[in-house]
């Protein structure tokens, strides 16, 4: 049986009226008519009530309460749902708008200059333009699942409100009855007690002796008849209260509760089938999503479709690395032109006579006695001391172990052994505009030109240490030198200055073991004799002046920032709040003694213009807190605290400028 109709069948059916029974007549199975009649007039058949459990709850007083607890279940769970979608929508449109700019921005990038064109190019924009139609997927997905929250948010609004009507009016009809039976039997209860009193007055029970009334005291047939109009009083207060329990309790059953149940059994139906219908809609878009992103990135072509779109695979397989390379190196054929002629000095007959030894020439890329890498002018300026060499210029000079051959050294050079010296420190140094007949000899041999000098100092490591540097403590290098900075550190900050600063990994790569063996050995023999101004001092190898520096300070019989206030710099390190640290640091570098607070504060300057060229050298603050956090600190220690080593370096590091000034 269907059950809207059932429900409705069960609402038109009319209860039979009870009739009222007669006042003079003892009401002793009034209660038992009552529960007769209650049972007579059962609530009919409650739509989808197939099972007897089932109609026996929807019959019952928690019928009501039942449902509503139910159909506030199925509130929740809508709302619970239209929550999700919102939640998956804000994420899939963040996603999708994500992806749109980041599309946008690599199309716009693909045609710059700077990037890779031709056939990469367009292969590149369209792979960007598959990822863009799944972004057009997605903002449409995102947009659906919008809708359908919204559609969810409106369904629960609308089942609530139904939800507290059918409340009231169930409950209350609910509560009419049960406050009715509650009068009954009150009602009842004092009609039993009258009537007991009025058969002891009537059988003659004496041992109430008289009764006194406000006129005075009543006889026992004063009394009997004053009991049995009490009795009857309550005798007809208690019908009327039967009268008007089975009157609600007849429109309960039949009309008001069927009524209740129903509308609160479609408001039920009704959310539980939007929920379900808002599933499909959910399970049917991702099935939609999924696959209009695997057509995108696969496409189907059929023999029907006339514009074939090609898969994410089938674009980035045929890009040819090979052919836009040629391509790209044939664009610039017009550009190349004819091979320029030989470069070849010819002096003027009247500067250079026959009798004259020729004076150094420029050399041609083939000739094996000079290396292609030397710049043009490197030959008539071999000992620049220009502060302002790049790192660029660095790479052309040739290597240390580059030697010339004999033959042609014997050839180009003829002079004494001084002509075979460098100049001191601080001597002008001809230049090109100078007049030829000072160039009638050549100033420098070619081993000079072409890396350290083959007969100084610098191929000797055994030379004597003199004034040793290497191994002697800050306070006897200041009493004996006179500068607040050891003048190995001096030198070698200044050559990192001025040819270090953007070398990859500067401080981090380790230089030639050689060189620093032979530098190391000429400083202990007389530091005042170097100048790494010119980068043939240090065999054109910087990261052995970086290496040499570090050696230095592992040296010291005390490191730079001393065993004595090493626990300081330690518990300052643990401080978390960054000005905190900071300040605590800053007040343990004060109390450092004069040489050590001097050198630090050199080589914290100087290490802070190093970081500043980190985008080249790749060496940021942190990293060179871990090349000099023990170096500076000292070894020894527990190991467990060279973390904290390193924090300290970092953050005075970082703070360089709050630290020290800047002269």
């Amino acid at each position: 049986m269907d059950d809207r109709e059932s429900l409705d069948r069960s609402s038109a059916e009319v209860a039979r009226p009870m009739p009222v029974p007669d006042s003079h007549v003892g009401y002793h199975t009034t209660e038992g008519a009552l529960d007769s009649d209650r049972a007579h007039h059962a609530p009919p058949n409650v739509p989808g009530n197939e099972s007897p459990e089932v109609d026996a709850v929807l019959r019952s007083d928690i019928g009501i309460n039942t449902l509503l607890t139910r159909l506030k279940q199925s509130v929740a769970s809508a709302r619970e749902f239209a929550a999700f979608l919102k939640k998956r929508s804000s994420l899939e449109e963040e996603h999708a708008q994500g992806m749109k700019k980041l599309c946008k921005g690599s199309h716009e990038s693909s045609r710059r200059p700077d990037n890779r064109q031709g056939g990469y190019a367009q292969h590149y924009n369209e792979v960007i333009g598959i990822h863009d139609r799944l972004t057009d997927n997605g903002i449409q997905f995102a947009l659906s699942l919008h809708q359908m929250q919204e559609d969810l948010y409106d369904l629960a609004l609308n089942i609530e409100r139904g939800r507290k009507q059918w409340k009231q009016t169930g409950l209350s009809a609910e509560k009419r009855v049960q406050d009715s039976e509650t009068l009954m039997d009150k009602a009842k209860a004092k009609y039993d007690s009258l009537a007991e009193d009025y058969d002891r007055a009537r059988t003659g029970d004496k041992q109430s002796g008289r009764v006194f009334g406000l006129k005075g005291p009543k006889s026992a047939a004063q009394h009997e008849e004053d009991l049995n109009r009490k009795m009857q009083a309550a005798d007809s207060d208690y019908a009327s209260k039967v009268q008007i329990a089975q009157t609600q309790r007849q429109e309960l059953v039949v009309t008001q509760r069927p009524q209740a149940v129903r509308a609160i059994l479609d408001l039920i139906h009704e959310c539980d089938s939007g929920l379900t219908l808002q599933l499909q809609k959910f399970a049917n878009l991702n099935e939609k999503l999924f696959l209009s992103n695997g057509l995108c990135v696969s496409p189907l072509n059929g023999h029907h479709n006339e514009q074939t779109q090609r898969s994410l695979r089938d674009v980035v397989y045929q890009i040819d690395n090979a052919q836009d390379l040629n391509h790209y190196i044939a664009s610039f054929a017009t550009r190349a032109g004819q091979q320029p002629t030989e470069i070849k000095y010819q002096p003027h007959p009247l500067v250079a006579p026959a009798h004259q030894p020729a004076l150094i020439q420029p050399r041609s890329p083939a000739d094996p006695t000079v290396p292609s890498n030397l710049p043009d002018d490197f030959l008539h300026h071999p000992h620049t001391t220009n502060p302002q060499i790049s790192g660029s210029s660095q790479e052309q000079y040739p290597s240390p172990g580059y030697v010339p051959p004999q033959n042609a050294s014997e050839q180009q050079y003829q002079g004494s052994p001084r002509q075979h010296t460098f100049p001191a420190n601080g001597e002008p140094i001809p230049t090109q505009q100078s007049s030829h007949t000072q160039l009638s000899s050549p100033l420098y041999p070619q081993s000079s030109m072409l890396g350290p000098p083959q007969n100084s100092d610098l191929t000797h490591p055994e030379l004597p240490p003199l004034r040793p540097v290497f191994g002697v403590s800050l306070d006897d290098l200041l009493k004996r030198d006179g500068s607040a900075i050891p003048l190995v550190v001096y030198q070698c900050l200044q050559a990192v200055d001025l040819f270090g600063l953007d070398v990859e990994g500067i401080y981090r790569l380790s230089g030639s073991a050689m060189h620093v063996s032979k530098l190391r050995a000429i400083f202990d023999n007389d530091s005042s004799q170097v100048d790494f101004r010119n980068p043939e001092s240090f065999y054109h190898d910087v990261n052995s002046v970086a290496g040499l520096l570090k050696q230095f300070f592992r040296d010291l019989p005390d490191p730079l920032l001393t065993h004595e206030h090493f626990q300081s710099f330690i518990e300052a390190a643990h401080i978390e709040d960054d000005v905190t640290r900071r300040d605590s640091l800053h007040a343990i570098v004060n109390s450092l003694p004069d040489p050590n607070y001097a050198t630090l504060r050199a080589l914290t300057l100087h290490l802070h213009r190093v970081q500043e060229h980190s985008a080249a050298n790749r060496m940021n603050a942190g990293n060179l807190a871990i090349c000099f956090g023990p170096t500076l600190m000292g070894t020894g220690h527990n190991i467990a605290d060279a973390g904290w080593q390193v924090k300290a370096i970092e953050t005075i590091l970082h703070n360089t400028y709050q630290i020290f000034d800047d002269d």
